[in-house]
């Protein structure tokens, strides 16, 4: 069969498939580089440039704060300006994040700009952090590829299928002025099953999995949907979303705002249906007698827990990334009442309890609908007939090996 040879052989497809992703991913990236369009913010005029004289450094004041200033000549590397020298301001004209200047050879992005008298000017973007997140990256594949081994080097290449959908199906198509939240059900199902496939094969668990997901995915974007328009939320509070409504288009940003909702908690919603599965698998296997009910009972325990956890980490991160917001307001001298009703944070905890609940209702399902699938031995036999093996063989011989 098909499906078995695959299974036998996943470690090959996924070297196979993570090399054919590397190569397409280039393809995409050199095709879009080449590709000139008007935008906002970082255009195709933004290109790499290297300080190649400090010509003068001083204070000056920007309303209540003194800062450092500096005027810089730097030489453009690529683009149709390689080569040309431009002289730039930095820190002249608005307040600097840091203390920190430039110095001779930074490599920093410039904007150039032609003006209608046909004058080019340069101005400062931001610093190139390329090699710096390009360490982390190797830093990252390592550490999976280390922990996880095989199935580690799976799940990469299951993320760049994942990324490759989002970057080349659903965002072009809200571009192209589809719905964004149809668009973002069917393509977060399209790379969750991708993903699932790639990792665990074709395996009853993968299925069961998938129902789970599924599942959660309806429910998830019909509390999004609802909750949205109950708290009168229109998807402004993303200043990113504002700079959308001035380009020319259809975009409805409210329904991006729950097309967001939906991908954002899919990625934490998929990794507690897939703990839930493998728990009550890994239960059965070492006790095949227990009932239904108790079964249950022992993965909802862990699922619980998981819960638990998974809620810390949601509340912690929003927070952690809100801390100049509540800074903000809280020097503003504005009511907590005030705070929560504006709608860049209103948006945030509906995204966040629309989650959560999602979280709530998908672990006891998948928990119900893979202990059900694993209660009867005819059932069973039935379903791995049709849906494959119960755990890919890979998985098998990696547990044997760690034991």
């Amino acid at each position: 069969m098909f499906w078995e040879k695959i299974n036998k052989h996943s470690n090959l497809v996924s070297i196979i498939l993570g090399l054919g992703l590397v190569i397409l991913l280039w393809i995409m990236i050199t095709a879009n580089a080449a590709t000139s369009h008007a935008s906002m913010g970082y255009s195709s005029d933004t290109v790499i440039a290297r300080v190649n004289q400090i010509v003068e450094v001083g204070d000056i004041q920007l309303g209540e704060v003194l800062q450092k200033y500096q005027i810089v000549k730097v030489e453009v590397v690529e683009g149709e300006h390689s080569n040309d020298f431009f002289t730039i301001e930095y820190g002249k004209r608005s307040i600097l994040p840091s203390d920190k200047l430039l110095t001779l050879n930074d490599r920093i992005m410039v904007m150039i700009t032609t003006m209608p008298d046909g004058d080019i000017n340069a101005s400062f973007v931001d610093y190139v952090r390329t090699e710096s997140l390009i360490v982390l990256g190797l830093l990252f594949l390592l550490a999976c590829i280390v922990v996880s081994g095989w199935k580690g080097i799976r799940s990469l290449v299951a993320t760049g299928l994942s990324i490759l959908i989002i970057l080349f199906f659903i965002v072009p198509q809200i571009n192209a002025g589809k719905n964004p939240i149809l668009i973002s059900l069917i393509g977060s199902f399209v790379f969750l099953t991708l993903s699932l496939y790639l990792v665990y094969g074709w395996t009853l668990k993968t299925h069961l999995t998938l129902a789970g997901i599924l599942f959660s995915i309806i429910i998830l974007g019909i509390m999004a949907v609802f909750f949205v328009n109950y708290s009168q939320l229109n998807g402004t509070g993303d200043e990113s979303a504002i700079y959308l409504l001035q380009l020319p288009g259809q975009i409805n940003i409210k329904n991006l705002l729950i097309a967001g909702i939906i991908i954002g908690s899919l990625g934490i919603m998929d990794d507690l249906i897939v703990g839930q599965t493998s728990v009550v698998i890994e239960i059965f296997r070492a006790n095949p007698n227990m009932t239904l009910r108790e079964r249950f009972s022992r993965a909802m325990n862990v699922g619980r827990d998981h819960i638990a956890s998974t809620v810390n980490t949601l509340v912690f991160a929003y927070l952690g990334a809100s801390l100049p917001l509540f800074l903000l307001f809280t020097l503003g001298n504005a009511s907590f009442i005030t705070l929560l009703n504006q709608s860049i944070l209103a948006e945030e905890v509906v995204r966040t309890l629309v989650g959560t609940i999602g979280l709530f209702l998908a672990v006891p399902v998948s928990t119900f609908l893979a202990c059900w699938a694993l209660d009867n031995p005819k059932r069973l036999a039935k379903m791995v007939t049709i849906f494959g093996p119960l755990l890919n063989p890979s998985e098998i011989s990696e547990a044997s090996h760690h034991h």
